[in-house]
């Protein structure tokens, strides 16, 4: 107890000296404590601290990665870039924001598992015996990254046997961080946010990506495309799902659909969009197998409540 004051003088202290930094990690320090305190009786307060220690080192990698991010930036020729695949390009700056991750998240877990996009892994499926399982995205959007378009982010998740746990995406390019903890909420920038409370999908803005990595997928696609385009206020495509989510979780966009994508491009920001008061659920998309977890790859739909049903009910017109 005699600790808390010190905690919110820290807090009030970094507020008035513009320490940024300081003032989130004091302000998740003091909500912490709160939260094990009130919950000491329901005996359940350590899995509050921990899912504290899991959202910390999240942030920290997530800062390490940007930070590989911004000293990269500008100084990759493209004749150094790779192709995974037809347009997915990966560069040294994605294996060594991923190293930077991993290097953060094992310093404090060493036992966790890992899912991650460049090859750290413990295959498809979701845990079972082990407690946590990381799911990253070193670099979401690097093709943007590689032409300096400003829509790129690290994506980070944390999952447990009974589903995600926490999730953090921080947009490199501008320094916005989004943060989720399950039943906690979610934050930009250490502010709660919530998904916007329009109602009539005709006035919906729209998030999409294209599924350049499945070109087979297209023609549904653009059927879609046509079809949610006419009926909604408009679509916008960033190049960054993760991005797209945290516009949904904090009122930007009212929906978002995609027909590919892999775990780590969702991960964090669905807990983020369902956190915010929104929802999030598989696409069913034909040519694709059905998904043995509720994050393997494929389609995606995220809203809010009050155009979930009838945004739904466009892409379905779509593809029946």
């Amino acid at each position: 107890m005699r600790g808390l004051p010190w905690l919110i003088w820290g807090y009030v202290v970094g507020v008035e000296a513009g320490d940024y930094g300081a003032t989130c990690a004091s302000w998740r320090i003091v909500a912490t404590y709160r939260r094990s305190e009130t919950r000491a009786t329901t005996g359940i307060g350590m899995d509050e601290v921990l899912d504290a220690e899991l959202l910390d080192v999240a942030l920290a990698a997530a800062e390490a990665a940007a930070d590989v991010h911004a000293a990269f930036a500008g100084r990759i020729d493209p004749s150094s870039w790779r192709e995974k695949g037809r347009s997915d390009f990966v560069t040294e700056v994605d294996l060594e924001a991923e190293r930077r991750i991993l290097e953060t998240i094992q310093a404090r877990f060493p036992g966790h598992a890992i899912l991650a996009e460049e090859g750290g892994g413990s295959g498809p499926k979701p845990p079972s015996n082990e407690s946590v399982r990381w799911i990253i995205d070193p670099l979401d959007g690097t093709t943007n990254w590689l032409h300096g378009y400003p829509e790129y982010a690290v994506s980070i998740a944390a999952q447990d046997t009974d589903g995600l746990r926490v999730g953090v995406v921080l947009n490199s390019a501008t320094g916005e961080c989004f943060e989720a903890a399950r039943g906690a909420g979610a934050r930009r920038d250490g502010e709660p946010i919530h998904v916007s409370n329009l109602c009539e999908v005709g006035l919906a803005l729209v998030g999409t990506g294209f599924p350049f990595k499945r070109l087979d997928l297209l023609p549904a696609y653009l059927e879609s495309f046509a079809t949610v385009l006419r009926g909604t206020a408009g679509i916008r495509r960033s190049g960054a799902a993760a991005l797209d989510l945290c516009d949904v979780a904090c009122g930007r966009l009212d929906a978002f659909f995609e027909f590919h994508l892999m775990p780590w491009d969702v991960a964090a920001g669905a807990l983020i969009v369902s956190e915010a008061g929104g929802h999030f659920d598989r696409l069913p998309v034909s040519g694709l197998p059905t998904p043995d977890w509720d994050l393997a790859s494929g389609g995606f739909v995220a809203g809010t409540p009050g155009v979930w049903d009838a945004f739904r009910a466009l892409l379905a017109a779509a593809t029946s």
